[in-house]
């Protein structure tokens, strides 16, 4: 295993690669984000900023050592969301770069919509303990939500100076828009929330399928440093166990829908077994609610709320 593994899951910038920097934010849990630096030749590209302002000010002030003789002219928002983008804002001057099912995810989840329901918490009862448990260290009020300015569907191949960078769009699976950054030259990739590393993933959109068919993708690149949404630096076989659980998640999800049980039913009955010291195995709510609205595309959406009510009482 490289030996930059488990060694330096430390809050701040590391560098992975020949100008290529991991942003790295521990625990990984609720929007404990990571981003990454990619720079070449007196130019810089951002992966992803980070959930509030005071957060991605700290990250662009200790990144300043570099981007001051490499400007960021390109800033890749890898999905929708806030904790990936709500700090676009202070990259100025910087094309914003996502996938186009990202950037119309992005409309219809700003920074006051967070911002309100975290006003009413204290009112909700054990949701709004809950919420205060994931979201209580953000501040999500006097965000400018900035939305990309370019997108592109599929793959885009963008040079930074002179090294290439491939966005490659591997959604919808966590998002309706993920995507990955890839830079050959220094084996780097910056997955986005594809990758949650010692934490449990979230299946906001899937298909479960297309998940799984992203971490074959890039298990596939062989690089050697890559660079979770959440969590610690990580390689292929990291990749490999994320797969697990979404393999995992799909067959005992399946079971539990052709056995009858409800969505709230099923997350509680299904044994996490080896993936329990995760964080947040509460998630398991969403990703099962996700399965089975896969399994009956008929089946109404559940409503925000209910999905964090449901994980609320799972992590009691």
């Amino acid at each position: 295993m490289n030996d930059r593994i488990g060694t330096e899951y430390r809050l701040g910038l590391h560098e992975i690669g020949e100008g290529s920097f991991a942003y790295l934010q521990p625990d990984g849990g609720w929007g404990w984000s990571n981003a990454g630096l990619i720079t070449s030749n007196g130019e810089s590209l951002l992966v992803d900023t980070l959930f509030d302002l005071h957060l991605t000010r700290a990250m662009l002030n200790e990144m300043s050592k570099i981007t001051s003789a490499a400007p960021i002219s390109n800033l890749v928002n890898t999905h929708a969301n806030g904790d990936h983008c709500f700090g676009n804002e202070l990259v100025t001057g910087a094309e914003i770069i996502a996938s186009s099912a990202c950037a119309e995810e992005m409309q219809h989840t700003p920074p006051a919509m967070l911002a309100a329901m975290m006003n009413a918490a204290p009112d909700m009862g054990q949701l709004g303990e809950y919420l205060m448990h994931a979201f209580g260290d953000f501040d999500f009020e006097d965000i400018d939500y900035t939305l990309p300015t370019k997108t592109f569907d599929a793959r885009l191949d963008i040079t930074v100076g002179d090294k290439l960078v491939e966005l490659i769009e591997v959604g919808p699976a966590h998002t309706q828009g993920d995507v990955i950054a890839h830079v050959p030259a220094d084996g780097v990739i910056y997955t986005g929330d594809i990758l949650f590393i010692e934490g449990t993933p979230l299946m906001w959109a899937g298909p479960v399928s297309n998940w799984i068919a992203a971490c074959d993708l890039i298990i596939d690149l062989g690089a050697d440093q890559i660079v979770p949404g959440h969590g610690p630096i990580t390689d292929a076989d990291g990749v490999r166990r994320v797969r697990d659980y979404l393999e995992f998640i799909d067959r005992e999800a399946r079971a539990r829908h052709a056995a009858g049980m409800s969505v709230d039913e099923a997350a509680a009955d299904i044994g996490l077994e080896e993936f329990a010291g995760w964080l947040d195995s509460e998630r398991i709510a969403i990703n099962v609610d996700t399965v089975y609205r896969e399994i009956d595309p008929t089946r109404d959406t559940t409503d925000i709320n209910s999905l964090f009510a449901m994980m609320a009482k799972l992590a009691v």
